[in-house]
């Protein structure tokens, strides 16, 4: 996909840390379906569409905040869920071979060898997807990931803001806005990435995405230690 890849779409590093596949998810951009997110740990419970309107009448009645008696009241709604046999997750010992590296390109020059290998298609699908994504937004998103690791969850919140912002502000690279034009206004999908290569980006360049904001901007500050009573 054409876009700068800030990792701060559905689940944030703070969980994509979590996976045993979270470089992989964040790098390609690839997404979880319901079932996988239960088999794998990033949501506790499923149900079927049909289920959902009795699920928030029932969330709706309780009248406290208790996690025991929430978990008890979406049991009675929850679906035994099995990943198919397309699922990512049988693919994971493959995705930790290649996506446990320190660097792009060992990742890409891994990935390669592998699809020579193996003859593997979902090898060769994700580096079409690394090869079209900016080259920059790979580095700063694999730096993120590997900070979100070891980071709770407000902290990782607030570097992903950080990061959109110097992102957005186009002070080292207009590649957001240039994954945009090509993807969803003009449509050619054919960005022209600045700097063009992996070897172009440099660490000043993805270290200036984690550097703290201007003056004219707030860092965001969550109330972590503020919670509202039960009722």
């Amino acid at each position: 996909m054409y876009r700068f890849q800030t990792v701060t779409l559905e689940h944030g590093t703070h969980h994509f840390s979590l996976l045993f596949a979270g470089e992989y998810l964040a790098l390609t951009g690839e997404k979880l379906n319901g079932v996988e997110m239960v088999a794998c740990g990033l949501a506790t419970h499923y149900s079927l569409n049909a289920r959902l309107p009795g699920i928030d009448e029932r969330l709706g009645n309780l009248m406290t905040d208790d996690t025991s008696v929430i978990e008890t009241s979406l049991a009675h709604y929850g679906d035994l869920v099995h990943p198919d046999k397309r699922s990512v997750l049988h693919k994971i010992e493959r995705i930790d071979k290649c996506f446990c590296h320190d660097t792009i390109e060992e990742i890409i020059h891994t990935l390669e060898n592998e699809a020579v290998e193996s003859y593997d298609e979902w090898c060769t699908t994700a580096l079409k997807k690394l090869k079209e994504a900016s080259p920059l937004s790979l580095k700063v998103t694999l730096q993120s990931i590997r900070e979100g690791r070891y980071q709770p969850f407000d902290q990782c919140l607030a570097r992903e803001y950080r990061m959109s912002l110097n992102c957005m502000s186009k002070q080292v690279s207009d590649d957001f806005c240039e994954g945009v034009r090509a993807r969803l206004v003009d449509k050619d999908f054919a960005p022209k990435w600045d700097p063009p290569t992996l070897g172009d980006v440099t660490k000043d360049m993805v270290d200036s995405y984690f550097a703290p904001l201007s003056e004219f901007d707030s860092e965001l500050n969550l109330p972590t230690a503020l919670r509202e009573p039960s009722v």
